[in-house]
């Protein structure tokens, strides 16, 4: 949970004027110790990671999804040589989506991944 940035100065503010310690008014206010340092360090809140996928490269990434559309994840972080959670969050970033395939029966359903057109 973010806590405002009202709050957050409020609770500098009050440090300062009544000269508590860290731990104190995080007492008083009933947040961690660590985030009244945080705070103290930078008071706005973090917005995003800002921090570009390194290892994953999309391009590849959506030539795997329209070459092999029913593959899993795990095959998928298997051929790329990366985690199947990193495979996860690169395809949220593509917006890729699962749809189930219509013409196969329940009992052999797989899904397939499909990449949103480019407009």
């Amino acid at each position: 949970m973010t806590y405002p940035i009202s709050f957050r100065r409020k609770v500098l503010s009050v440090r300062e004027k009544e000269n508590l310690s860290i731990a104190q008014v995080a007492k008083r206010f009933c947040v961690g110790i660590a985030s009244v340092t945080r705070w103290i360090k930078t008071p706005a809140p973090k917005i995003t990671r800002n921090k570009p996928a390194t290892k994953i490269d999309m391009e590849k990434l959506a030539q795997d999804v329209k070459n092999y559309p029913d593959a899993y994840q795990y095959e998928r972080a298997k051929r790329l040589g990366v985690s199947k959670q990193g495979i996860n969050h690169a395809l949220k970033r593509l917006g890729v989506t699962y749809k189930k395939k219509p013409a196969s029966p329940q009992s052999q359903r797989r899904r397939a991944a499909y990449l949103p057109a480019k407009n």
